[in-house]
């Protein structure tokens, strides 16, 4: 069985899909709809300009959330409009926080005109409740869940604090005020963390600071048609599979302030008899998260590029 999963905010890079974009017609076409249907050159910030003096201007463009996020969603549904049929049937999906859309879309339980319009809304809605209330978040490696969590419950005296990302055995993002995250990371350090260390964000996602923003989502997936989708979605939040579009919609806005259980997911999908693991979007995190979660004799299968793509 195969299990698709489809990269969040973290794995963009400017030039992402430019190839795909020259060299794939479908890919292309993708790509020219997103530009359509948003009302903006999606594709310029994607791509950047190609000049190396503008290099920083281009990566500070990409990075802001409203434009991340979209940006990620058309890469991967140009991804998978790229691939041959005979590679683009998933048994189940996942998705990483925004990436989860991207799943909902490959699985035909949105449309990729609304995905886009959403997932640019769900943007929005996160950078203003970022500047709303500014926060921060840190990668903690080397630990238990267990001991992730009691530094967060001691570190919370200085502001609210969580989990945020369960990404692998060993590695969890925590989120949440300044203060809190400073004193977590101490903490950690002195708790006997391999690493622990503060990430550039320009917000508290997964954590109850972005809580201006479930309003506004929610309003936005109250018209959002969700169908059955054609195979099991894992949720972020319960880590469990659904196909029944009331359960997606409410786990949809409980994810703005809820933790990512990504390791969960992924172990949830092996049980459950996924043989190979295939990853579709920008980068290669989520594969090496599958190695680090699950062993590495789990297949693992990345397409990121034209060369991903020519290549099977």
């Amino acid at each position: 069985m195969n299990a698709f999963l489809f990269p969040g905010q973290g794995s963009q890079f400017v030039g992402m899909a430019k190839d795909l974009y020259e060299e794939n017609e479908a890919a292309r076409s993708v790509l020219d709809r997103a530009n359509t249907v948003l009302e903006l050159d999606l594709t310029a910030i994607m791509f950047g300009c190609g000049d190396d003096s503008q290099a920083e201007a281009d990566k500070e463009r990409l990075t802001q959330t409203q434009n991340t996020q979209p940006a990620l969603f058309a890469h991967s549904m140009a991804v998978m409009s790229a691939l041959p049929s005979s590679a683009s049937k998933p048994s189940m999906v996942a998705g990483h926080s925004l990436g989860e859309y991207s799943a909902l879309a490959a699985a035909g339980a949105i449309s990729f005109e609304e995905g886009l319009r959403i997932v640019r809304l769900r943007g929005e809605l996160m950078a203003k409740a970022g500047d709303i209330r500014p926060g921060s978040m840190a990668a903690i490696l080397g630990m238990e869940d267990a001991d992730v969590e009691a530094v967060c419950k001691d570190a919370s005296g200085d502001g609210i604090v969580q989990p945020a990302n369960f990404n692998s055995p060993g590695q969890i993002v925590i989120s949440g005020d300044v203060e809190a995250i400073d004193r977590a990371v101490a903490l950690a350090q002195e708790r006997g963390a391999r690493r622990a260390l503060k990430l550039p964000v320009s917000g508290a996602f997964h954590s109850p600071l972005m809580d201006f923003a479930r309003d506004g989502l929610a309003e936005g997936l109250a018209t959002l048609d969700i169908r059955t989708p054609s195979c099991p979605v894992y949720l972020n939040v319960t880590a469990a599979p659904t196909t029944d579009p009331s359960v997606i919609r409410k786990r949809l806005v409980e994810q703005l302030t809820s933790p990512v259980r990504w390791a969960q997911c992924l172990s949830a999908m092996h049980t459950d008899g996924a043989t190979k693991f295939i990853e579709v979007g920008a980068g290669k995190v989520l594969s090496g998260l599958v190695k680090r979660t699950l062993g590495r004799g789990v297949e693992t299968m990345s397409f990121s590029n034209a060369a991903d793509i020519t290549a099977r």
